[in-house]
């Protein structure tokens, strides 16, 4: 791997330092010893820094990439058809009537 970064300093200038780790420890709700909020210090910033290579690249005349798959819209016709029975929907519900699903109400009349 390459060498390591001595600063905390990435490529879009922001500081990765001890406020930071703490503030994404407490976020995550985790904690960590001081080696490790240095580790983390260091980790965050090789990450940011190896992302920031991206700005070393000439991408005169390439277009943005939108979607990654080139087809849109690729759509199914709708054709109805029978996957499973009512009875068979129906057996595995926790109520249900003969035709329908019985669910408790959620809304209280006035």
């Amino acid at each position: 791997m390459g060498s390591r970064t001595k600063n905390n300093t990435n490529f879009t200038g922001m500081k990765v330092d001890k406020a930071l780790v703490d503030k994404l420890a407490n976020l995550s709700k985790l904690t960590f010893d001081a080696d490790e909020e240095k580790a983390i210090e260091q980790n965050l910033t090789d990450m940011l820094n190896f992302v920031g290579k991206l700005d070393e690249l000439d991408v005169t005349g390439v277009e943005p990439l939108i979607y990654v798959n080139p087809e849109l819209n690729v759509m199914r016709a709708d054709e109805p058809k029978m996957e499973i029975t009512k009875q068979e929907a129906l057996k595995n519900a926790p109520l249900a009537d003969s035709d329908y699903f019985k669910v408790p109400k959620v809304l209280r009349k006035k």
